[in-house]
């Protein structure tokens, strides 16, 4: 299932902005964690809204849907 294309990045939290961008950059969550000092379980916390919000059933595809955003 594709990720929403109704969807963009506008409506996201600044958090979740934040952590996104750090994906961008090819992060692992506890890189992103050590960048933006915080708990490992707070980005995942963050990833899960991420994916929720936009529909991607994975990291890879909520990278893809990020990139085609811009």
């Amino acid at each position: 299932m594709p990720c929403s294309t109704a969807f963009e990045h506008s409506e996201l939290s600044a958090a979740e902005r934040r952590v996104l961008q750090q994906l961008e950059r090819g992060y692992s969550n506890k890189a992103i964690a050590a960048a933006l000092i915080l708990s490992r379980r707070t980005v995942e916390s963050h990833m899960s809204s991420l994916l929720a919000k936009t529909g991607c059933q994975s990291r890879t595809q909520l990278l893809l849907w990020a990139l085609g955003e811009r």
